[in-house]
């Protein structure tokens, strides 16, 4: 089956931005919001990044308008329901995740694939909420999601063996680079990352170096375009704190355990970058200042 027209749900900052690709790549959109603001907020946020790419040279007027044309937002569920392909991309808790993919096998023909865009649940468990488990994959996206080359393409063990080609090859017409990998806690990145993450932690609690010391060792040393803490402040405290969380309790081995100062500052309302405040201070967002921590 060709996939011609796709379906998104949720249309926040992953999934306005899977929406923008997939008009990009030249498939009919459509992109539904729990309510009427925040689909708002979503669309508008793809006009500016359209508008962005225009004014970069990345994008012509042209193909701006074709890719707008392509693209409609709802907040009515059943809008979705003649899409090739659907993908969620909502809140990261399985209830809500569960609840909306059982609305949408009641809603949609059986040919329908379905994605979700989860970076730590089990895809094997929404699978079975739904009576397709065989037609039912992971893609994982990542921030921001027309920027970014990876998708990580996820099988169960009931998936279709066809399906999960189509799901490949739909990531490769997005112009990405999808790898394929299976329904594990963590997949490939967050399995490799978050305990990176978690050790440069451990590694502060312990006064091994200061944040920017940590920082720059594994900038100028590792050659990574950041360094831990400013990623941790960009992905957000409490969302590696959640995914480690998840992790621990699949694994129950030590380096997935959140360290317990990462603890406090998720507590604190110390998120990152969004809240203003994690391992840096952003008061002044192009000159983040270190905090004080240990």
């Amino acid at each position: 089956m060709s996939i011609q027209k796709v379906g998104v749900v949720g249309c926040g900052l992953m999934g306005s931005g899977i929406a923008q690709t997939c008009a990009q790549a030249g498939l009919e959109v459509v992109v539904r919001e729990v309510n009427q603001e925040l689909l708002d907020k979503g669309l508008k946020s793809i006009e500016k990044n359209l508008q962005r790419l225009v004014e970069k040279g990345s994008l012509t007027e042209v193909e701006r308008d074709h890719t707008r044309s392509r693209l409609r937002g709802t907040t009515q569920l059943n809008e979705l329901r003649d899409a090739d392909l659907i993908i969620e991309a909502i809140t990261e808790q399985l209830s809500a995740k569960k609840e909306l993919f059982g609305e949408l096998d009641r809603l949609c023909p059986k040919t329908t694939i379905f994605a979700s865009n989860t970076s730590s649940l089990s895809i094997t468990e929404l699978a079975f909420s739904t009576q397709r488990a065989e037609r039912f994959v992971g893609l994982h996206f990542f921030n921001p999601v027309p920027l970014m080359k990876l998708v990580e393409v996820i099988r169960t063990i009931v998936t279709d063996p066809q399906v999960f080609e189509e799901a490949v090859a739909f990531a490769e017409r997005l112009g990405k680079i999808p790898v394929r990998t299976s329904d594990r806690t963590g997949f490939i990145v967050n399995r490799l990352l978050v305990p990176y993450l978690l050790d440069a932690i451990r590694a502060l609690e312990e006064g091994v170096g200061s944040i920017p010391d940590i920082d720059n060792s594994m900038k100028l040393g590792c050659g990574y375009p950041m360094g831990p803490f400013t990623l941790l402040d960009f992905v957000g405290l409490d969302t590696t704190y959640y995914i480690a969380e998840i992790m621990f309790n699949e694994f129950r081995e030590p380096r997935f355990a959140p360290p317990p100062l990462l603890k406090r500052m998720v507590a604190a309302g110390w998120h990152g970058r969004k809240a203003g405040r994690g391992f840096y201070d952003y008061s002044d967002p192009q000159h983040p200042v270190p905090m004080r921590l240990t």
